[in-house]
């Protein structure tokens, strides 16, 4: 296995110590997949180098799912085929709120930066995070919020900083859930991504069931006002192209199966989150695995 990924186009000679790491934290993240999963991961690294025409396709269709369905979760308005002509193109359709198209354009300046902090060699760092939360929100705003007693106010929003008051949400049951306080937050900030560094290391969990981990832990936390759980799935996907693997999508039409698989990992069970995971993780090997062939379309009727 680990000649696959002697193999792999991104790893030069002679090879680093941290390449050598990062090659063998790989290997035990593509071993510990479902057999499927597995071998789709190996068909991925084997099929490397992409033709560069084929490779810029599949990018451009990976960015469009990822920028649509990432911030269509969280209630941006744009179609799947209004993404793709604002980032393709350069060009808008339709009414929408201008802060919808700032969201859908910072978005991917933000996965540009991951893919080019998956490409260094050193560990990820708060600060990255705290960059990849001001890229996204771009500028501060005020927002309408709610107060712990239930009374409407505004909070104001200020993007790249750990928040300063406390954040909560209401639960599918209608009970108030806090998240970690402004005060605790550095300190389980810093245990996170101290924890990820170890585990991108010396792994001793299998690759879905860490990004699962990693996504309920961020989540538990909530560092910032606005943005987490674009920023915790930006997260997730540093950890895979770090592997030399694809970024996952979660589909913006299995919004309440994730939503629900987040209420399973805060009840203590993980496996739900790990499930949507790596199928979604497997939906885009095969894609890629289908660019290794020929030039992927950029719309579907699934898209939509």
């Amino acid at each position: 296995m680990l000649g696959v990924f002697m193999r792999y186009s991104r790893w030069r000679h002679p090879v680093t110590k941290e390449e050598i790491l990062r090659m063998n934290t790989a290997h035990h993240w593509i071993t510990s997949l479902p057999d499927d999963l597995r071998q789709l991961a190996r068909d991925w690294l084997v099929a490397q180098p992409l033709p560069a025409e084929n490779e810029t396709r599949l990018w451009q269709r990976l960015r469009i799912e990822w920028n649509y369905n990432s911030n269509h979760i969280e209630g941006n308005t744009l179609t799947y085929g209004e993404t793709l002509l604002l980032l393709i193109h350069g060009r808008t359709r339709g009414e929408h709120l201008l802060r919808e198209y700032d969201e859908m354009r910072g978005h991917d300046v933000a996965i540009e930066l991951v893919r080019a902090l998956a490409r260094e060699e050193r560990p990820l760092g708060e600060g990255d995070l705290r960059d990849l939360n001001r890229i996204l929100l771009k500028e501060g705003f005020w927002r309408v919020a709610q107060t712990p007693e239930g009374e409407p106010t505004r909070k104001w929003i200020e993007p790249g900083r750990y928040k300063t008051q406390p954040n909560h949400v209401i639960t599918a049951t209608g009970e108030l859930f806090h998240f970690a306080t402004p005060e605790e937050t550095p300190a389980r900030m810093a245990d996170l991504v101290h924890w990820l560094r170890g585990e991108m290391e010396t792994p001793s969990l299998a690759l879905p069931m860490l990004l699962a981990r990693l996504h309920h832990d961020f989540i538990r936390i909530h560092p910032f006002d606005d943005g987490n759980g674009r920023v915790v799935r930006l997260l997730l996907n540093f950890v895979l192209l770090r592997a030399g693997l694809l970024p996952l999508v979660v589909k913006s039409r299995d919004r309440r199966r994730y939503l629900d698989a987040i209420a399973f990992a805060d009840a203590g069970d993980l496996s739900p989150l790990a499930d949507i995971f790596a199928a979604a993780l497997g939906w885009s090997l095969r894609l890629g695995l289908e660019a290794a062939s020929r030039l992927v379309e950029l719309t579907t009727d699934e898209s939509e």
